[in-house]
């Protein structure tokens, strides 16, 4: 009898973990799709700069001086820009936490 709850609970965890799994593959699709249309163009598709946005002042997301950064000043400049880039009032906080999310699995 032990046995038979033993495989019931590891089956329940097993359904509940896969549950929670997908909405986290979904949002990091999310982040990278939202990265790709609006910070490739000037920080690449690998986060360390395209040449024009080298130009401009891009910076290197890989950098330790970008990863040093907070959340809050990561989010923070994302929603409302700084320098040359512009600010992306139009993304929801969510989607901004999802940048943040992505910028930071770009550290090298």
């Amino acid at each position: 009898m032990n046995m038979t709850k033993n495989v019931q609970r590891l089956a329940v965890v097993s359904a509940l973990a896969a549950l929670f799994a997908l909405p986290l593959s979904a949002k990091a699709d999310d982040a990278a799709a939202t990265f790709k249309s609006k910070c490739a163009g000037c920080h690449a598709a690998d986060g360390t700069g395209s040449p024009m946005g080298k130009k401009m002042g891009a910076h290197d997301f890989t950098s330790a001086e970008v990863q040093k950064m907070s959340d809050a000043e990561l989010s923070e400049t994302i929603t409302n820009g700084k320098g040359k880039m512009p600010a992306y009032k139009s993304l929801t906080p969510d989607q901004v936490k999802g940048l943040v999310g992505y910028i930071r699995s770009l550290k090298k």
